[in-house]
């Protein structure tokens, strides 16, 4: 779920919704990193003398923008507060009388609240995939004194226990694990949202580094992508972005340039429908399916592994399939 938070003092919304504002900006990075549970707190309430018509307004024009982003409008909550005095955030305001609380339409039924409290509280929490293949992007390789060598990061599929054969992808390495534990005690088994440490057995800090995946080596072990293909969506970008491009990617826990080897074709950013094939440049606001090439080894995946997964880099970010 994203908080988008929205300043109701006047100009401040107005810059913040325009074309280049942050407030749009952050309203599409949100839909396009895969975030499908809004909340919008309208913030500042108290520089509006608490004004019922100034919330209506903002409510409206966010709806609908945030729509053409991609979002329902029915199912957000939008809650009127004042962070520096408090209003609404915890406890219902006594400065807004007006303010009957918010509605918002789920998979369950119709919801309603009063508080950004309650519309937290009513956010649907995401299915832990605990039965499919174990995959552990690593954040960071410790080597601790009378232990040995520990890896650290978030399960996100799958498993993660004592005895068990893991592979770390690209690195090629494969070990077993002697213990998990989170929060400096051990675990039965790390599941999907745990952040584990993990002790290994035989494997220098040397051999494994952050942006590696974990995986059992005796179930669908991950492998390095040669190549992949991604649905790019480019948010702010200067000028022209063409084959050749190199930027920096972000995926999971790996830090590493890629290059667009070919743009394979231009696309309806909402619907996915194909609008051109193999053009020659892309430019701010369009989305296209391009070929990357990692220029060091790299591990990326999709499918089995999650519903969909995403990279970002600066102004671009983008869901990806992989093609080798």
């Amino acid at each position: 779920c994203a908080i988008l938070i929205i300043a109701g003092g006047t100009g401040e919304f107005e810059a913040g919704i325009s074309k280049d504002g942050q407030t749009r900006e952050h309203a599409l990075l949100a839909f396009t990193l895969g975030v499908r549970q809004l909340i919008v707190a309208v913030n500042k309430m108290d520089t509006t003398k608490w004004s019922e018509d100034r919330f209506n307004e903002i409510v409206k024009e966010t709806s609908n923008f945030i729509k053409k982003v991609g979002y329902n409008p029915k199912a957000v909550a939008f809650v009127p507060i004042s962070g520096w005095h408090g209003d609404n955030m915890l406890e219902e305001s006594t400065n807004m009388p007006w303010f009957k609380g918010w509605t918002k339409e789920t998979k369950a039924g119709v919801v309603k609240g009063k508080t950004l409290l309650d519309a937290i509280d009513a956010i649907e929490p995401p299915v832990r995939p605990s039965d499919k293949p174990l995959r552990l992007p690593l954040q960071d390789v410790y080597k601790i004194g009378g232990i040995g060598t520990v890896p650290v990061g978030r399960v996100e599929t799958g498993v993660i226990k004592a005895g068990m054969v893991v592979t770390f992808a690209p690195s090629n390495v494969t070990t077993e694990v002697k213990s998990v534990e989170m929060h400096h005690e051990q675990l039965v088994e790390g599941v999907p949202g745990d952040n584990v440490g993990f002790n290994v057995k035989n494997v220098s800090v040397k051999d494994i580094r952050r942006g590696n995946v974990a995986s059992d080596s005796k179930n669908d072990p991950a492998k390095e992508a040669a190549s992949f293909n991604a649905q790019v969506i480019v948010l702010n970008h200067p000028g022209q972005i063409g084959a050749g491009y190199a930027p920096v990617l972000d995926c999971h826990t790996a830090h590493i340039a890629c290059k667009f080897s070919e743009l394979i074709e231009k696309i309806d950013r909402r619907s996915g429908k194909a609008l051109e094939q193999a053009p020659k440049f892309v430019k701010s606001g369009d989305a296209c399916i391009v070929k990357l090439i990692p220029s060091k080894p790299m591990c990326v995946e999709v499918g089995i592994y999650s519903q969909v997964q995403y990279i970002a880099c600066t102004h671009v970010a983008f869901p990806f399939s992989p093609t080798t």
